[in-house]
């Protein structure tokens, strides 16, 4: 019988492109805090319990490739987006700036809204450089060159 020696040359399957986490983690401590003292009013009840829900389920994960974002009823809704598909971030600051909304508008139109960001402003400045870094230069196609 043929038996592979020690020294097979079999090419191992590995990932050809490393992901580097740069944020993984859950929406800001402050926003539930807050949530939860204007819950101790009756018109504050609603949002004490959308706070309590985005805390439980809702979880960050934003890479050098992609940002995923983990959310809804249990933690089931999941949305992945990579850099070259956003057109445009925007940004609100809330908590007096310690946290921050973001929205991320698609090529397509679409849109994914990030809620209760913390470190928004360090978080929107390394998208908007994987961004820009994912962005291809134009080239000339055809007889133009």
């Amino acid at each position: 019988m043929n038996q592979p020696s020690s020294g097979d040359s079999r090419p191992t399957v590995q990932s050809a492109v490393q992901e580097t986490e740069f944020y993984v983690g859950g929406p800001a401590r402050g926003d539930l805090l807050i949530n939860l003292l204007f819950g101790l009013t009756v018109i504050g009840i609603p949002f004490a319990v959308g706070a309590i829900v985005r805390a439980l389920w809702l979880r960050f994960r934003i890479t050098s490739r992609r940002i995923e974002v983990n959310g809804g009823w249990m933690g089931r809704d999941r949305s992945q987006v990579v850099y070259s598909q956003i057109r445009e971030v925007r940004s609100v600051p809330r908590g007096f700036g310690a946290w921050g909304d973001m929205v991320l508008v698609l090529n397509d139109g679409a849109k994914l809204e990030m809620r209760s960001v913390p470190r928004f402003r360090e978080l929107e400045a390394y998208i908007e450089e994987r961004r820009a870094a994912s962005a291809a230069p134009a080239r000339p196609r055809g007889m133009a060159a």
